[in-house]
């Protein structure tokens, strides 16, 4: 402690003797006294003295107080005076006026006390057990106490918090506290303990934070809340803000259709309070932390996309074309409307749908646009309507042209009744202030960001300067304005209007070889750009040299030579003469050297200070950094390398459409046999399908065979029983007609097995022509070879059934031969014995019996039947599964044979076209090696192009053998 002994002796004015006395002694009394009420009301007398005597209190009783907390746990009392004591002790809240240099001292004491405090980890840890405990005198003044040295070292506490054991789960707890006051001091020391540690928000997070948080603005009611609504959003912004982790676990949770209710705020003229401003500014920049463009762009398009399905984009544009709404607030709902559409399709098309309230109902669009052009509007108000319409064409090339399409003559107004967003976007390109020039040319410029189609639809637009002189076209009369120069009188900034049209005209003419022909169609242009950049300016004017000095360059890389009068070559000499390349190259960099530029490429959004601040946009500054160096390279080259590489670009073409049509035909190819091959795992179900059917048949066979041997045993024990009774019973008619009845089931049934026969040769026929064809067509491609064995395979299946039937039918008509000699062997037997009249009465009573038994026979002979008829009706329906089976092989066999050709054929184009690729990357080898005996080094790239170019050819070959084994 010596270094506090130090402050305390350089202090001017300190305590009276008795005073420091009485604080020694007061130390001495908590060190030594037995009595807890001594303890206490010593501890009592140092709270009342640590705010006057501050410094020496610290010095003396820290230690003291310490022991206490650690010794004293089970009273409250003395425990919440030791709390109290200490926080006047680190806090550095002083509600009295105080002087600087005594406000600086005071700082210093906070923080050196709190060093002392958090040296021993184990005084955290203290503390952070004694908040467990509910009682208020204790529980309050260690929230108060925590966070006051969250403020004053807030990292070092931070760490031991974080490596204490449910350190961060103790102070959740705060927020569940049915006092309000303890749970509003808990949001306040969350909010500390949460600032700038990404560990910490997530366990935060984790352990229910934002329920709770959301709960307590519910309660407190929303935006027309308080400052504990205040406090809970600044909490909410320290979890979210570049946390990706809790961005998405709020997603996740279904936390952002909470916030629909803070935006419901209604058409008002009245009612707005400071705090609800406060309130509803932090809810907006809440809601942009969630969809800021500098998060991962996956979480930014889902949290827009969850935005909009839940409402919450709606009433944002609700407010936004509300009336009464506060400037700042109405500023902040365009910034955020604009973040929650970037690069979101669906929002982008609901925001082009909104409408303000007015009659008749106007675009949202354009009443924004027309506050952009208005020069009486705030400032930060016209920047953020600028970013609105930024970020609603991003990306977005349905809004592009729509935008676009307000200016081409079939869709302008006649009647005048009505303002287009074009018209506004030329009203303010022409306008008398150059910040308004300056909005109105970027807009115009992202309409036309990376959409050559816009830039083409763009040179339609004709402008009536004048009554009486013709139309000329929106490029010319941007060139003319910037041929003007300082000529004009314009209120703002002199170079703010040039560098914007000269913007709009190089995002305009890059990558548009039509643009840049209709640029250098006009004789004066060239002559200005050179005249601008070959002079010497002052500092203000090296900008617009830079700018011209780009445009010029666009000119020249973008060329298509199709001007004999402005072609590449005469461009480059044009510039060697008037301007010299090292002169042209130091202008061109004059851009990315401005103290600006750096500013502008950081963030999308056009955030500046004043208007003379707004040089720069920053996808403009991306067009930059993307095109000086290839027109640095360009400038640099010589036409003799400009006409290789032109030739070695065509020769390239040429290859690269050659090998994309052989990619193309080999893809069909590829098409044609995979539906080929569904073709035949179709008739391999089909033909599986069959065999189980058979199987069944000779199933069901085999039982009625069973039961046919069944009857035949049950008529021999009949006829060995009843001897010549049994005849007798035979001639009452009874026994030979079921026998004749079975005889032709069993004939129908053979018939029906020769029929099948029949129809299994005629598919065993098919299946050898496709195994005949399949095998000439194996000879050219390989991967065939396994769809005949398959065939194969089938057709082995199907003779195995075949010989199974055979096997079935011969046993059959043994089973006839057998039955049949049966039947002449009992009619014989019939007629060698005479009926006897003495024996009538027994053979009565025998035919009876034997009358039953035979009865009970014809019904089994009868099911027979059923099952017979069955087996008929599922041969019918193989039979048509067969009729199925031999079409579809038939057109297979077609399809087979015209697939053949066609391969054939393609062979033959395949191997033109290798010799035509052969002969190529001859011509371009004789290039390189002509470039080499004209001493030129043939560059890196070109070396990696025709490397690249191999590889294709390698792969391309590749293809072909692959497309052959197929």
């Amino acid at each position: 402690m010596n270094f506090l002994r130090g402050v305390m002796g350089g202090q001017s004015a300190g305590p009276q003797h008795t005073e420091a006395e009485t604080i020694q002694k007061l130390c001495d009394r908590v060190a030594s006294s037995t009595l807890l009420d001594d303890r206490r009301n010593a501890v009592r007398a140092l709270k009342s003295l640590s705010k006057k005597y501050r410094l020496e209190v610290g010095i003396q009783a820290m230690e003291h107080l310490i022991h206490v907390l650690q010794t004293d746990r089970s009273d409250s009392e003395i425990i919440g005076y030791a709390l109290d004591t200490l926080y006047n002790i680190i806090s550095n809240d002083e509600e009295e006026e105080v002087e600087e240099n005594s406000t600086r001292q005071s700082e210093d004491l906070g923080s050196q006390f709190t060093e002392i405090f958090i040296k021993q980890q184990e005084n955290v840890t203290l503390l952070l057990s004694l908040l467990e405990e509910f009682d208020f005198h204790v529980r309050w003044p260690g929230v108060k106490l925590l966070t006051s040295l969250l403020k004053q070292l807030g990292p070092q506490v931070q760490q031991i918090i974080l490596v204490s054991p449910m350190g961060v789960s103790r102070l959740m707890d705060l927020l569940a506290d049915s006092r309000e006051v303890i749970r509003n001091d808990g949001v306040l020391l969350l909010q500390a303990l949460t600032r700038s540690n990404g560990a910490i928000q997530k366990i935060v997070a984790f352990e229910n934070a934002f329920e709770r948080l959301l709960d307590i603005i519910t309660e407190e009611g929303n935006s027309d809340g308080g400052i504990v609504v205040e406090d809970c959003l600044i909490l909410l912004q320290n979890l979210l803000k570049n946390n990706n982790s809790n961005q998405n676990f709020f997603k996740e949770g279904s936390y952002i259709q909470r916030m629909k209710p803070w935006f419901e705020v209604g058409d008002e003229n009245s009612g707005w309070s400071a705090q609800k401003v406060t309130n509803l500014h932090l809810m907006l920049q809440l809601v942009r932390v969630l969809v800021s463009p500098t998060n991962p762009p996956g979480a930014t398009s889902s949290c827009q996309k969850a935005m909009f399905q839940c409402g919450l984009l709606q009433q944002l544009c609700t407010i936004l074309m509300a009336t009464g709404v506060p400037a700042d607030i109405l500023t902040e709902t365009i910034n955020t409307v604009s973040e929650v559409i970037r690069g979101c399709q669906v929002n982008q098309d609901y925001f082009a749908s909104v409408n303000a309230p007015s009659n008749p109902p106007r675009p949202a669009i354009v009443v924004l646009l027309m506050s952009m052009v208005n020069e009486r509007q705030p400032f930060v108000l016209r920047c953020a309507v600028l970013y609105c319409f930024q970020c609603f064409l991003y990306k977005n090339q349905k809004g592009q042209g729509e935008i676009v399409s307000t200016l081409l003559p079939s869709t302008i107004d006649a009647t005048g009744n009505s303002v287009s967003a074009g018209q506004l976007l030329c009203g303010g390109l022409f306008s008398t202030d150059s910040l308004s020039n300056w909005c109105a040319a970027v807009a115009l410029a992202h309409a036309l960001q990376e959409n050559a189609t816009q830039k083409e639809q763009l040179l339609r637009v004709q402008l009536a300067t004048s009554i009486g002189n013709p139309p000329v076209s929106l490029l010319q009369q941007c060139t003319n304005i910037l041929s003007q120069g300082d000529k004009i009188d314009r209120r703002g900034s002199k170079i703010q209007t040039r560098v914007g049209l000269l913007m709009l005209l190089c995002t305009w003419l890059s990558n548009c070889p039509i643009a840049v022909t209709h640029f250098l169609h006009n004789s004066a242009n060239v002559p200005f750009l050179t005249g601008q950049i070959a002079e010497n300016l002052g500092e203000e004017e090296q900008l617009v040299q830079g700018l011209c000095a780009l445009l010029l360059g666009i000119s020249i890389y973008f060329n298509d030579n199709s001007l004999e009068s402005y072609m590449k070559e005469k461009l480059k000499q044009l510039i060697e003469k008037r301007i010299g390349k090292e002169n042209f190259i130091e202008k061109l960099g004059f851009i990315s050297k401005h103290e600006l530029y750096s500013r502008a490429s950081q963030k999308p959004q056009p955030n500046f200070p004043s208007p003379e601040y707004m040089i720069f946009d920053h996808e403009f500054t991306k067009l930059v950094k993307e095109l000086e160096g290839v027109i640095t390279k360009a400038i640099y080259k010589s036409s003799e390398e400009d006409k290789k590489e032109e030739e070695v670009k065509k020769t390239l073409e040429q290859h690269d459409s050659i090998v994309t049509h052989y990619k193309n035909m080999i893809r069909e190819q590829d098409l044609q046999l995979e539906e080929l091959k569904q073709q035949i795992s179709t008739l391999k179900c089909q033909n599986e399908q069959l065999q189980t059917a058979v199987t069944q048949q000779a199933s069901q066979i085999q039982q009625q065979k069973d039961q046919y041997n069944l009857l035949k045993v049950q008529l021999g024990k009949d006829n060995q029983h009843q001897g010549p009774y049994n005849n007798g019973a035979q001639m009452n008619g009874i026994q030979p007609e079921e026998i004749s009845r079975l005889r032709e089931e069993i004939e129908e049934l053979k018939s029906n097995r020769e029929l099948l026969q029949t129809q299994l040769a005629e598919k065993d026929s098919l299946i050898e022509n496709l195994k005949s064809s399949q095998t000439a067509s194996d000879m050219n491609e390989q991967s065939s070879t396994k769809d005949s064995e398959q065939i194969a395979e089938l057709k082995q299946e199907l003779a195995t059934l075949k010989s199974q039937l055979n096997s079935q039918s011969v046993e059959i008509t043994r089973l006839h031969t057998e039955k049949h000699e049966l039947l002449q062997k009992t009619e014989a037997f019939t007629k060698s014995i005479p009926v006897q009249g003495e024996n009538e009465s027994i053979i009565a009573s025998k035919t009876t019996d034997v009358e039953g038994r035979l009865s009970a026979l014809l019904q089994e002979t009868k099911e027979l039947k059923n099952e017979v008829k069955a087996l008929s009706e599922e041969r019918t329906a193989i039979k048509e599964q067969l009729d199925s089976s031999n079409s579809t092989i038939a057109i297979l066999q077609n399809e087979k044979d015209k697939l053949q050709l066609e391969v054939t054929d393609s062979k033959k184009e395949q191997d033109d076209l290798l010799v035509l690729l052969a002969d190529q990357d001859q011509k371009i080898l004789s290039l390189k090696n002509k470039l080499k005996d004209l001493g030129h080094p043939i560059e890196e790239e070109d070396e990696l192009e025709s490397g690249d170019q191999d590889d294709e050819d390698d792969e391309n070959e590749d293809g072909i053998k692959d497309q052959d084994h197929i």
